[in-house]
């Protein structure tokens, strides 16, 4: 009866480590999925800076609208108040 208790633990441990594995198996997948997914938009956007470039554009101040677009008009107005006052202490 000792060994039927612990080939039942044991067939248990085995289901519930297989259940977990296929849901740990199933997340990194999923990661993985999305880190490839990730790669290719980071390209994709890559390719698009190229052609503004080519088209004349100044790539770093259109990384900087889009970086002021993701702001409050507050943040940006109190940056620009700062940037401002900065330049003036120092002559500029």
């Amino acid at each position: 009866m000792l060994a039927t208790i612990e080939t039942q633990e044991t067939e248990t441990e085995a289901q519930l480590g297989g259940i977990a594995a296929d849901r740990l198996r199933s997340i990194i997948e999923r990661v993985e999925r999305l880190e490839e997914e990730r790669k290719a938009l980071a390209s994709d956007i890559k390719d698009i800076f190229t052609e503004a470039k080519s088209a004349g554009f100044d790539v770093r101040t259109i990384k900087q609208i889009i970086r002021l677009r993701k702001q409050e008009p507050a943040e940006i107005e109190e940056q620009e108040t700062l940037l401002d006052i900065y330049r003036r202490a120092l002559g500029m």
